[in-house]
């Protein structure tokens, strides 16, 4: 009995830190139920503003079978499913979802919830699965963010919270499907606001004791107000399932990745032209430093943005845009995703006093972006059939481009929408033939196309990262 005792004390502390005017002299008594049923219509309105923006995916991909016997060498490839989940990010019918969920995907298929969705039981009784297709409109594996889109279908979008609110101990729900199972919700605590997991990696995350299992992964975590404050990514655990260590990407992160996925079907970086290091005590007595933490400008590169505006190797970093640069973890990723035009405030320490200066930030890109940028043309790169813009493998580009297994193809350099069949294709695949046929021009691939009748079977061979993969799809 003891328990309840200890929470009955508990719900009474917390009744009386409520303003005067919500505490009355007739309902001091029954207080505890009044506040446990206030907290159960908060989060009743938080799900009927949640659910209906929340989907599974239900992706189809081809992967290497598992249950060899002893001794067994041979490798058989099969057709696999997984199940994830995701949110609406955009009206548009945009759905945003982790990379790993949709990576390899061949087919992605988006469970939509009725309109009424609300978590009650006569809702989930009553419910029909509507079951529509989806395409990636762009990925980065980096952040492990992916970018769908569902055609002719408006749903309503959750709003992105402001990271820089978020605060350690808030209250934080995380929607999803874990293990396949739909519609389930979860709460919990925000047990860390920036957890860097690898020392060596600028990703910052948001730690949570809101139980996370697999199926979880590119779902909502959302706060007490319905605002998405990280997307479900990962977990640690031992068992394989929830141990209360899970791992949001930060809405930040979020909102940059999905204006960039967008607009341009990969996430792409600003640069300065600096090298920054962590400043350590023994680098501080060596270099006569006034302070022995930090980040030091190791290297201004040649040529670069900074070097013209007069930033120096040895400079000690103080502020960048505003905001203290105390660590190296939170500038790298500050600048991995900064996504605005305007010049960078780079404020350093020099000899004992602070200097400002403004650098024009540029695109970072490959030798391979550049080329594959200059060639292409959105009128003569569209497939509409395909619904992509692609570009054909020359020499230039077959020089910039790792692990292309053969000069020849058609690289698909982005999305497009208002494609009549829906076609699994991601942007960097490389389409080597169509039915057997090798495919080395847009006009040939577009003449094969369209000699096609409705109702004809195609079949692609797609080269996706290092593996070569078919992909097979009914023209429309």
């Amino acid at each position: 009995m003891k328990p309840a005792r200890d929470l009955t004390a508990l719900l009474f502390v917390a009744m009386s830190a409520l303003p005067a005017a919500a505490q009355s002299p007739r309902t001091t008594a029954t207080a505890p139920g009044d506040a446990l049923e206030r907290m159960n219509q908060a989060i009743d309105a938080l799900t009927r503003k949640v659910w209906p923006s929340v989907v599974q995916i239900q992706v189809t991909g081809l992967g290497v079978r598992e249950d060899r016997g002893p001794g067994d060498v041979s490798a058989t490839v099969t057709t696999q499913r997984s199940v994830g989940s995701g949110f609406v990010i955009d009206p548009e019918g945009y759905i945003l979802t982790n990379a790993h969920v949709v990576s390899g995907a061949q087919r992605v298929q988006v469970v939509v919830p009725e309109a009424n969705a609300d978590g009650s039981l006569a809702t989930a009784l009553a419910a029909r699965a509507t079951v529509v297709p989806a395409r990636i409109v762009g990925l980065t594996s980096e952040v492990d963010l992916a970018l769908l889109k569902v055609e002719g279908l408006k749903l309503p979008a959750l709003p992105l919270a402001g990271y820089r609110d978020l605060r350690q101990g808030e209250t934080v729900f995380a929607f999803g499907s874990p293990g396949g199972l739909r519609n389930t919700l979860t709460h919990g605590l925000v047990s860390a606001v920036a957890r860097q997991i690898d020392p060596d990696s600028p990703l910052i995350y948001i730690q949570t004791d809101a139980p996370i299992n697999p199926g979880n992964s590119g779902g909502p975590l959302v706060n007490i107000r319905g605002e998405v404050v990280g997307v479900n990514t990962f977990i640690l655990s031992q068992s394989g399932g929830n141990e209360g260590l899970g791992f949001a990407v930060p809405s930040a992160t979020a909102r940059t990745v999905f204006k960039q996925l967008k607009q341009f079907g990969i996430l792409r970086r600003q640069e300065v032209g600096i090298s920054l290091q962590s400043i350590t005590p023994p680098m501080a007595a060596a270099l006569g430093l006034a302070q022995d933490y930090g980040i030091i400008v190791s290297d201004v590169w040649p040529g670069g943005p900074a070097d013209g505006s007069g930033l120096k190797p040895g400079d000690v970093l103080v502020s960048v845009d505003g905001e203290r640069a105390d660590n190296l973890p939170t500038v790298s990723y500050n600048f991995r995703l900064r996504d605005s035009t305007e010049p960078v405030r780079i404020v350093v320490r020099r000899d004992g006093s602070e200097k400002s200066f403004f650098v024009r930030p540029v695109e970072e890109r490959s030798e391979f972006d550049s080329v594959v940028a200059a060639a292409s043309d959105p009128q003569q790169s569209l497939v509409p059939e395909l619904g992509i813009l692609g570009i054909e493998i020359d020499q230039r580009i077959a020089s910039a481009a790792k692990g292309l297994r053969d000069p020849y193809g058609i690289l698909v350099v982005a999305r497009a929408a208002g494609g009549g069949t829906e076609v699994p294709l991601q942007p960097r695949d490389v389409i080597r033939s169509f039915n057997n046929r090798p495919i080395f021009t847009i006009a040939s691939l577009r003449d094969l196309l369209r000699g096609l009748k409705p109702g004809t079977p195609v079949t692609l061979q797609v080269q996706r990262a290092d593996r070569l993969t078919y992909i097979t799809f009914t023209l429309d």
